[in-house]
C-alpha cells in the first residue's frame, strides 16, 4: 500500500486517508474515490489529497477485520459488522470470559496493523457485553499478514467464553451471641444476589454454632442428602479463619472432605477457604463477602458457576491484579433491597443547563427562563426533580449561569458551574458527577433542563426501576422504542462518565458497560425539548430573558 498526497486530478480509485468537508457535503474517510468525487473536490479548490493506493494482494480494513474476526469462530458470542476496520465482539449468555495471553500476543505481532483486544481473563460478563474488538489500523494491510492472523487463531482457542450453570446452592451460615441475626439475613440475601447471573439459587440454609464439630455434621447432612445434593456448599463463618485448623477448614476435614487451600492473594478476599466433599465444592467465604463490593469470594465463586474446579495452582496465581481494595472505578454487585449500611438504593440527579442555546438566535432569550405555569424552565425542572425524592439534586450551569443561579436561589439546589461549557455535553457531566454528594450516590438520574413535559411521575417509575434493579442497571426514558431523556446512570458507570471528552454524552457507556438496560416509557415527553423560540411557544411556554 502507498500512502500520501496525490494531485487530486490522479486520486481516483485511490482511497481517502481523511475526511473531507466540502460545500456540498462530507467525504468520509475511507471512501475509494470516483469520478463524481474528484470534481467535487476539484470544484472544493482542493489540489491535493491524501490517499492510500492499494498494491497487488492488498485488503481493505472492513474485509480484512472480517476476515479475522470470522476465524475467531467462539462460541456463546456473537460479531458486529465490520466498519471503519473494526469488528466489535460480545457475549451472548452471562458467564465467563477466557483470554488466551500467548495467542492474543501472537496475533497482535504478526502486523502492527492488524490487533485484537479483550477485557480481562476470567472477567465476569453479562449477556450483550463487550468482549473483545478485532480492529484494523490501517486502512488497507496485506492479505498474506490477514490470512497469518486467521490461520493464527483459526482452530486455536485466542479467547473463550463459559456460560454460568444453574448451581444447587446450600448455605451453612455459623453463628455467635455477637452476630445479629440481621446480618445473617442480609448475607444470605446478597448471596442469592450473587447467584442470579448464573440462574442459580440457595435451596437450602443451615445455621449452626461456630463449633467445628456442629459445622462438620452440618457438612455431612448436605452432601449426604441423596437427590437433593446440593452442586456447592458455601460456610459463612461468625468468625474469620486465623489458621489452616480453624474452625471452617478443621470441619471440612472432619467431615470427611478434603482442604484446597486456606487464604489467597486477593485483597479484600484474603481469609477465603476452598475444599471439597467428594464431587462437590466447599467455599469457606471471607468476611467481605458479606459485602457487596468485588472480593476474592467472587472470583472463585464465579469460576465454579462456569465449570471450572479452581485449585491450589489457580489461587495462588491471582496476585497480579488481585489488588481491589480501594479501587472505585470497578462495577460492584448491589444488595438488591439494602446497601451494606442497611439503607435503601440512593438516587441523585443531575440538571443539566450550561449550554449556549445558540437555536434561540444570537442575543436571543434563554430558553431556560422561559416561564411555563409561570415558572421559569429552570427552576420548574428542578423542583420536579426534587418532589420526585432525588437528593441531592446538582444543576450544571454555564452559558449564562449568574442569571440561571439567580433564578434556582431558595430551591434546594446545589448550583456548579461548568467553566468548559462550550466544549460540549460531556463536560458538565464530568463537573456533575465530580460534585461530592452525587458521587456518593448508588445511581444519578441525568435530566436536561429544557424538557417541560417530563414529570414527577415520569421520574418516579424511572427511579422504582433502578431500586429494583438493585442499582445495578442503566434506566433509560424511551417512546415508542426510541431513547430518549432522562436516563439514570449507575455508580459502576461513574469513572468511565467523567473519562468523557468533547460534545458527547454516556450513549457509548451505556452500550458497553455489560449492565442490563431498562427501558421504560413515557410518551413524548421523553423526546420533548425546547431548542427553537417557536418550539418554547408550541410546549406552551411563554420567552422571557
Amino acid at each position: 500500500m502507498q500512502f500520501g498526497p496525490v494531485p487530486t486530478e490522479s486520486a481516483e480509485g485511490c482511497i481517502l486517508a481523511h475526511s473531507l468537508r466540502l460545500a456540498g457535503g462530507r467525504i468520509p474517510k475511507g471512501t475509494i474515490l470516483t469520478p463524481d468525487h474528484i470534481e467535487a473536490i476539484e470544484k472544493g479548490g482542493i489540489e491535493n489529497v491524501t490517499v492510500c493506493r492499494l498494491e497487488p494482494g492488498d485488503m481493505l480494513e472492513d474485509d480484512a477485520a472480517r476476515a479475522v474476526a470470522q476465524a475467531l469462530d467462539t462460541p456463546h458470542t456473537r460479531r458486529s459488522e465490520a466498519t471503519t476496520g473494526r469488528v466489535n465482539i460480545y457475549a451472548t449468555e452471562n458467564g465467563l470470559f477466557i483470554a488466551d495471553r500467548t495467542t492474543v500476543d501472537s496475533l497482535n505481532r504478526i502486523d502492527p496493523g492488524i490487533t485484537l483486544a479483550t477485557i480481562a481473563d476470567h472477567s465476569p460478563v453479562t449477556a450483550g457485553a463487550m468482549v473483545a474488538t478485532v480492529k484494523i489500523i490501517p486502512l488497507a494491510v496485506a492479505s498474506s499478514k490477514v490470512e497469518a492472523a486467521a490461520q493464527l487463531v483459526r482452530g486455536s482457542t485466542a479467547f473463550s467464553f463459559r456460560p454460568y450453570r444453574p448451581h444447587r446452592v446450600a448455605l451453612i451460615a455459623t453463628a455467635l451471641p455477637t452476630l445479629k441475626p440481621s446480618v445473617m439475613d442480609r448475607t444470605a440475601r446478597l448471596l442469592a444476589q450473587r447467584l442470579e447471573p448464573s440462574r442459580s439459587s440457595v435451596y437450602r440454609e443451615e445455621r449452626v454454632a461456630h463449633d467445628t464439630g456442629e459445622v462438620a455434621a452440618a457438612l455431612v447432612d448436605v452432601a449426604a442428602s441423596g437427590g437433593e445434593q446440593p452442586d456447592l456448599i458455601v460456610i459463612f463463618g461468625a468468625s474469620a479463619v486465623a489458621d489452616p485448623d480453624d474452625v471452617i477448614p478443621a470441619a471440612i476435614r472432619a467431615s470427611g472432605g478434603r482442604v484446597e487451600q486456606v487464604g489467597m492473594p486477593v485483597d479484600p478476599g484474603n481469609l477465603l477457604v476452598l475444599g471439597a466433599i467428594g464431587d462437590i465444592p466447599v467455599i469457606g467465604a471471607p468476611g467481605c463477602a458479606r459485602s457487596p463490593k468485588e472480593n476474592g469470594f467472587d472470583w472463585i465463586l464465579n469460576r465454579i458457576l462456569a465449570g471450572e474446579r479452581p485449585t491450589s495452582f489457580d489461587i495462588t496465581g491471582m496476585g497480579v491484579g488481585g489488588l481491589l481494595m480501594e479501587i472505585p472505578e470497578r462495577p460492584r454487585p448491589r444488595d438488591a433491597v439494602q446497601s451494606t449500611e442497611g439503607e435503601a438504593v440512593t438516587v441523585g440527579a443531575l440538571l443539566l443547563a450550561a449550554g449556549q442555546a445558540r437555536r434561540m438566535g444570537e442575543g436571543g432569550p434563554h430558553k431556560l427562563l422561559a416561564s411555563f405555569g409561570g415558572v421559569p424552565l429552570v427552576r420548574r425542572s428542578a423542583e420536579t426533580l426534587l418532589a420526585a425524592g432525588l437528593r441531592p439534586v446538582v444543576a450544571v450551569t454555564g452559558h449564562r449561569h449568574e442569571k440561571i443561579e439567580a433564578t434556582l436561589a431558595g430551591v434546594d439546589v446545589k448550583t456548579v458551574f461548568n467553566p468548559y461549557y462550550a466544549s460540549g455535553m460531556a463536560s458538565s457531566l464530568v463537573t456533575g458527577l465530580s460534585s461530592h454528594g452525587v458521587s456518593s450516590c448508588d445511581g444519578v438520574l441525568v435530566m436536561l433542563a429544557d424538557m417541560p413535559a417530563v414529570t414527577v411521575t415520569h421520574i418516579s417509575r424511572m427511579v422504582e426501576a433502578f431500586r429494583n434493579a438493585g442499582g445495578q442497571a442503566v434506566v433509560r426514558a424511551v417512546h415508542d422504542g426510541k431513547r430518549g431523556n432522562p436516563i439514570i446512570l449507575p455508580h459502576a458507570t461513574f469513572e468511565a462518565v467523567r473519562k468523557l471528552q468533547g460534545d458527547v454524552g454516556a450513549r457509548s457507556i451505556v452500550e458497553n458497560c455489560g449492565l442490563p438496560i431498562i427501558d421504560i416509557d413515557i410518551g413524548r415527553a421523553a423526546h420533548i425539548d425546547v431548542d427553537t423560540p417557536e418550539a418554547v411557544v408550541a410546549a406552551g411556554g411563554i420567552l422571557g430573558d
